[in-house]
This record gives C-alpha cells, structure tokens and sequence, in this order.
C-alpha cells in the first residue's frame, strides 16, 4: 500500500510542479491584454479567455498538490496544537467522511454536463472566443480525479501509523 501512497503522491508532485509554471503565461498573458487594452485600445477575447483556462487549471490541478503537501487552508483552530497522532486522526476521518464523498459528488453531478460539452464540442459564446470551452469544462472532473487519488494516498499515510 506504501508504493501505491508513494505513486500517487509522485504523480502529484509531478502534475503541481508543471501547473505552478502555468502561473508564468498566465501573468505575462494578463500583463498583454491590460497593455494592449490600455496603451493600443485593442482588445482581444481570445487571449482573456486563455486566462480564464491557466486560472482554472492552475486552482484546480493544483488542488491535490496543495492536499499532498498539506498547505491547504485550515478553519481548524485546534489542529495546530493537536499531536501528531491526533493530527493523523483527523486527516483519516476527514479524508473518509468529507473529502472522499465530495470528489465522488463532484464527479456524480459533473459527469454529464462535462460529458454533454465534451460531445457537442462546446465553443464560447463570445465572438472571437476559444473554440474549446469543453477543455475548461474537463478541468472538473480531472480536479476531482486527482484530488480522490491524493486522498487515497493520504488515507494510506495516516492509517497504518498511529491510534486510529
């Protein structure tokens, strides 16, 4: 179970490392609609909509990244002083009762409005815009995917060790 934990977080750490170079084209793209829009009046659909598209797969690949290096956002006020112990039994009850559930609904309720996109081949509505609109709209369900593994993984690492 150890090497199934160890692929997945790999193939994680891989996806997040190539989605924070992402960042890069989305901030020059960015910089070259405002200059353009500014300093030459022109405007350009097709470029504001790439942004949209580096966004949204930036935030939702990056996803499972975040969780496998546990620097996601905590509401939690306790955890901090929590042992280690009591740490790991959250992260395995939260992982099974909430995370798990949410990426199975997310993929539930999502399949069919990804999938309909996918077979029209949905394009934006906007004049000059992507033709690919049912690329931003897989960014759901590959999110939810990536983000069911890292929790398998994370239900691996937070099982075996400790009074669970």
């Amino acid at each position: 179970m150890d090497k199934v934990s160890k692929k997945i977080d790999v193939f994680n750490e891989k996806i997040g490392i190539l989605t924070a170079y992402l960042a890069i084209p989305l901030i020059l793209i960015t910089f070259l609609v405002a200059f353009m829009r500014y300093i030459f009046d022109f405007g350009n659909i097709a470029f504001q909509e790439i942004t949209i598209y580096l966004h949204a797969l930036i935030f939702t690949i990056g996803a499972s990244y975040t969780l496998k290096n546990d620097t996601h956002v905590r509401i939690d006020i306790f955890y901090n002083k929590f042992s280690s112990n009591k740490k790991k039994m959250v992260n395995f009850y939260g992982t099974i009762f909430f995370l798990l559930p949410t990426c199975i609904l997310i993929t539930i309720t999502s399949f069919d409005y990804v999938l309909s996109s996918i077979i029209l081949l949905e394009s934006s509505r906007e004049a000059g815009g992507l033709p690919i609109i049912y690329i931003l709209k897989s960014y759901i369900i590959l999110m939810s995917v990536t983000l069911f593994l890292q929790a398998v993984s994370e239900l691996i690492k937070n099982s075996g060790r400790g009074d669970i």
